[in-house]
């Protein structure tokens, strides 16, 4: 058997029995490594204190900077340490986080690895690579850090969400927005819930539009909308060869632009053009870059880009030129070289704010500049000799707070000509602080979709918060929850949902139902073997009209998968019995509890957990409610019960076969046990617990007593 052996691995992408947020679970057989210490193995911790320095911060359970190495010099087992290295692989691939866990099953020699994640498929990556590590810190094999975390940051670049996605994301965490990464690999996420969400791709929502985004893609039809509108634009004509545009540029005046009428990133755009020459071979590389070809009055100045989301210009940066200056003896390429793409700034991964320029494929724009300024890529510049490479390269200094007001109109009335909610608008002028009329300045175009990089990470000025501005224009109040019910327990659990469900049919709400059995919503049934898992949660809150939603959560979904949904409203335990014992090595009642227990742990502070008060499992839960709880019980005097009541808490309960609301010393009579549309034989008594936990739900989301005494007479 191969030592360290991934034998599963599992992504719990909801809350679990580890933690309130995702994390994955590798089962991984030690092998004949599973009574090896760390310090028991010559050289061991020296190779990998000097693979991994960083892990010096690890503070592990020792609780200081250097636990973790603390514990590797006093014997520290396999299972541990591959649980510190992936954290550490992930930190260097660029996603630190700091949650890990390694714990025995009941299985010699296996044990749970469990690490917190931001993107599974890195986390994964992650783990096979620490593997591969310690099997050669084990060996005294080679082991090349640097080219694996290179190939991880790869993985980073491909899977993670990138910087713009992220920045939004996070603002959403940061006002307890739930979130969803509805497609893996891609931007494409969901915000907020059911009825309430939102969504969003890169700097894209759902409410931008397609025709918003035909119009910022058309730039000629952009130029005379604005026009139109009042806004400063250069004059321009699209043209339909290269004659054409020479005869336009001797009518619009020179120097002109030339540029694709629909390609974007500044790709084929030719500035500062004088000659024919020029112009035709500018029009033919332009051709190559869109469907179509215009040519517009040179507008002198510096590129800005400014970002409306909304009605409001929130951010704003200024683009300064690439420029290499000369030493005499090098090439313009090697001046590029050791002058511009060895900046830390720039490279292909996502997080990078400059691109590297290209020695070996040349951007046509780029060589044509050189060869209007009488240059080639071999050329040698004088010594001193400021060379212009590229103008669109270096978006670095945030210039929000310099904007002129008049500028600050000018860009928003553009974003909503064009209807676009989010828009990056591109600028040229002298001074971003003065009225683009008095320097001739203009808008050149807008963007849908705009990069938000150049303002989360400017090389010079403050980080401005525009993923905030975005989620608030999404969210202008609230959290985007609806009131999700979590329901699990051993037995009675399809039961409830169905019962509540048809309680809270009466609010007139519109539900997303899930349960072993399928589906619902509102009126219609889906059949699903999943409807108690995972997908049945995500199911019902990607429903475009649930109101309120109402899942059953098995042990299988907390388990293997963790639950659908990060939080609940209300949280409804009706029991823990041995069944499922041995799933995913949970072996206990103790640990079954743990499981249950899940859906206690992430019921909101405004909400409420609803609790079996009759099983001494379920009732002690309580404690770890963060909301209110109310109890129920077979029996009005049941201790837990009594004293809860007394503590001024809720209750509902069974007196004399009827069934009983209490809030403290208050209580009423709803209806008698024997009215509710159930079987009353066979499993009758079973269904008690279900009976009244979904009456106590349904009390919480205030249904009047007489709705529920009629809503409970004709469930059958």
């Amino acid at each position: 058997m191969p030592d360290l052996d991934i034998r599963e691995i599992h992504i719990l992408r909801g809350p679990n029995i580890w933690a309130n947020y995702p994390v994955m679970e590798a089962w991984v057989d030690l092998g004949s490594l599973k009574d090896t210490g760390s310090d028991e193995v010559p050289g061991f911790n020296e190779r990998l204190k000097a693979w991994l320095p960083g892990m010096i911060e690890h503070r592990c359970s020792v609780g200081e900077r250097g636990g973790f190495f603390q514990r590797l010099d006093r014997g520290t087992y396999p299972a541990h340490i591959l649980e510190h290295v992936t954290l550490e692989l992930q930190t260097m691939a660029g996603h630190p986080l700091g949650f890990g866990k390694a714990r025995e099953t009941c299985v010699e020699g296996l044990y749970k690895v469990i690490v917190r994640f931001d993107d599974e498929v890195v986390v994964q990556e992650c783990l096979r690579t620490a593997r591969e590590l310690l099997l050669a810190a084990y060996t005294g094999g080679a082991f090349d850090v640097a080219a694996e975390v290179k190939r991880l940051q790869d993985v980073v670049d491909r899977n993670a969400l990138g910087p713009s996605t992220k920045a939004i994301v996070d603002a959403a965490k940061e006002r307890g927005i739930p979130w969803r990464r509805l497609q893996e690999g891609r931007s494409l996420i969901q915000l907020g819930q059911g009825a309430k969400q939102r969504r969003i791709w890169t700097a894209e929502t759902d409410r931008t539009g397609a025709i918003a985004e035909y119009i910022a893609q058309d730039k000629d039809l952009t130029r005379t909308f604005l026009k139109q509108a009042g806004v400063p634009v250069p004059e321009g004509q699209t043209v339909g060869s290269a004659e054409e545009a020479w005869e336009a540029a001797q009518d619009i005046g020179l120097p002109i632009v030339v540029k694709p009428t629909d390609a974007n990133h500044g790709r084929g755009v030719f500035i500062d053009l004088t000659t024919a020459e020029q112009v035709t071979d500018a029009y033919l590389q332009a051709l190559n870059e869109g469907s179509g070809v215009m040519v517009e009055k040179f507008i002198p100045g510096v590129d800005h880009r400014l970002l409306v989301v909304g009605s409001e210009m929130v951010a704003a940066s200024r683009g300064d030129p690439a420029v290499v200056v000369g030493d005499g003896k090098s090439t313009i390429v090697q001046l590029i070289e050791d002058q511009l793409n060895s900046d830390p700034r720039r490279g292909e991964l996502e997080t990078c704010p400059w691109d590297k320029i290209d020695t070996v494929k040349w951007d046509p724009v780029i060589l044509a500049d050189l060869q209007n300024k009488g240059h080639t890529p071999e050329s040698v510049p004088h010594d001193g000799e400021r060379v212009l490479v590229a103008r669109f390269a270096n978006w670095a200094i945030d210039i929000t707070d310099d904007v002129h007001p008049t500028v600050r109109d000018h860009v928003i009335i553009a974003a909503k000509v064009a209807g676009l909610d989010i828009c990056g608008v591109d600028v040229v002028c002298e001074d971003i602080s003065k009225p683009l009329e008095e320097q001739g300045g203009a808008i050149v175009e807008i963007n849908a979709s705009p990069g938000l990089l150049m303002h989360l990470k400017p090389a010079v000025g403050k980080v401005r918060p525009v993923g905030e501005a975005i989620v608030n224009m999404l969210f202008p109040e609230g959290d985007g929850r609806i009131p999700v019910i979590g329901v699990t327990g051993t037995q009675g659990k399809t039961t409830t949902v169905k019962l509540l469900a048809h309680l809270l049919a009466s609010t007139g709400k519109f539900l997303g139902v899930c349960h072993s059995e399928g589906l619902q919503f509102g009126e219609r049934k889906a059949a699903s073997k999943q409807g108690d898992r995972l997908f049945g949660a995500q199911g019902v809150l990607l429903h475009p009209w649930t109101e309120i939603a109402i899942c059953e959560t098995s042990a299988e979904s907390i388990i293997l998968e963790g639950i659908g949904y990060d939080r609940c409203q209300t949280g409804i335990v009706l029991n823990v019995g041995p069944d499922h014992l041995g799933l995913g090595y949970i072996d206990t009642l103790e640990q079954m509890t743990k499981v249950k227990r899940c859906v206690v742990d992430v019921v909101l502070p405004s909400g409420t957990a609803i609790l079996n008060a009759d099983d001494p499992l379920v009732a002690g839960m309580a404690e770890y409610c963060k909301g209110s709880v109310l109890f129920f019980s077979r029996d009005a005097g049941n201790e837990v019960l009594v004293k809860h009541r007394e503590a001024g808490g809720r209750a509902v309960f069974v007196r004399e076969e009827a069934i009983w609301l209490a809030e403290a010393s208050e209580e009423r009579s709803l209806c008698p046990l024997s009215s509710v549309a159930l079987p009353h034989d066979g499993h009758f008594a079973a269904h008690v617990e279900a009976i009244l936990a979904s009456v106590a739900a349904a009390w919480v989301y205030e249904v009047p007593d007489q709705q529920l005494s009629d809503r409970l007479a004709s469930f059958a």
